[in-house]
């Protein structure tokens, strides 16, 4: 397991802006999946043999500091990247809010709104 963090921190693209030597150009999530199976058995009456599964998801989410392309001084590819990071950190906060207010979760929360909050809906609170 730690060979395969060890190996997505490695593939993370990182560069250089005005405010920061060495910045992380992208989010990071490593998520671990736990199946854990109870040896005795549900039923002792029942003829076939149920066993209780319990499943754990643990996300373990780096986030992309959120950039001014004033202040960072980004242009060409580091601004798109920039542009690309603050519009899934948007979307993640308007997740937040929409869940945070009762008016809004009965209507619609906007988790297709970047790949970000797609992948952590279900952790999130959405189906």
């Amino acid at each position: 397991m730690m060979q395969c963090l060890k190996l997505g921190a490695l593939s993370r693209t990182t560069a250089s802006t005005q405010m920061n030597v060495q910045s992380s150009r992208s989010h990071a999530i490593f998520t671990i999946h736990e199946n854990a199976t109870d040896n005795k058995m549900i039923s002792e009456s029942s003829q076939m043999n149920e066993f209780e599964t319990l499943t754990a998801k643990f996300h373990f989410v780096d986030l992309a500091g959120s950039e001014r392309l004033k202040r960072t001084g980004a242009t060409g590819e580091r601004a798109k990247e920039g542009i690309s990071i603050n519009c899934g950190l948007l979307a993640l906060g308007n997740v937040i809010s929409a869940l945070g207010d009762k008016s809004k979760r009965a209507t619609h929360v906007p988790y297709r709104d970047s790949k970000l909050t797609r992948l952590l809906q279900d952790s999130l609170g959405g189906n």
